[in-house]
């Protein structure tokens, strides 16, 4: 276990990762917290428990940074090479998020780029939920509304974690 990020520091995490990529966006901001706030207890687990898929702290699996890259970067090349400079210029493994923040919150910030819909408000927490559930976690996941919520609240909102 890790100790959780404190809010404001997070928050300077994916501002100054995502400004200089072009896709930093206050929605995409607060989607990117609640998002960790919920997979990895704001950077508490970076591995997933039970020796599961997932890595980073937004518990991203190897099925979805593959498809990231195969099938969204390689068809945005400006953007794969300034991800890519994030990790040493490499795409790597789905491992290298467990100790490479920045570009664990690029790579998650890609996943919600390549959805269909517009980010939802930043300020709409019933919308950022809907929005990471079908998107992220998926309609079939294990994430729930009161976990979600209680997550965002304790770390995001709160900052009492630590």
């Amino acid at each position: 276990m890790f100790t959780p990020f404190q809010p404001a520091a997070l928050r300077t995490l994916v501002q100054n990762t995502l400004n200089p990529l072009g896709i930093w966006s206050a929605d995409a901001e607060e989607l990117l917290l609640a998002t960790c706030a919920q997979e990895s207890l704001f950077g508490t687990y970076r591995t997933q428990g039970g020796g599961g898929p997932a890595r980073g702290i937004f518990q991203m699996e190897g099925g979805d940074f593959n498809d990231i890259w195969k099938n969204y970067e390689a068809y945005h090349p400006a953007q794969a090479t300034a991800v890519k400079a994030l990790n040493g210029g490499n795409v790597g493994t789905v491992d290298d998020l467990v100790n490479n923040d920045p570009y664990a919150v690029a790579l998650a910030r890609v996943h919600y780029q390549r959805c269909p819909r517009a980010l939802p408000s930043n300020t709409d927490l019933n919308a950022l939920w809907m929005y990471y559930k079908v998107n992220y976690n998926s309609v079939n996941g294990a994430a729930t509304i009161s976990q979600f919520y209680r997550n965002y609240h304790k770390y995001v909102t709160d900052g009492t974690a630590s």
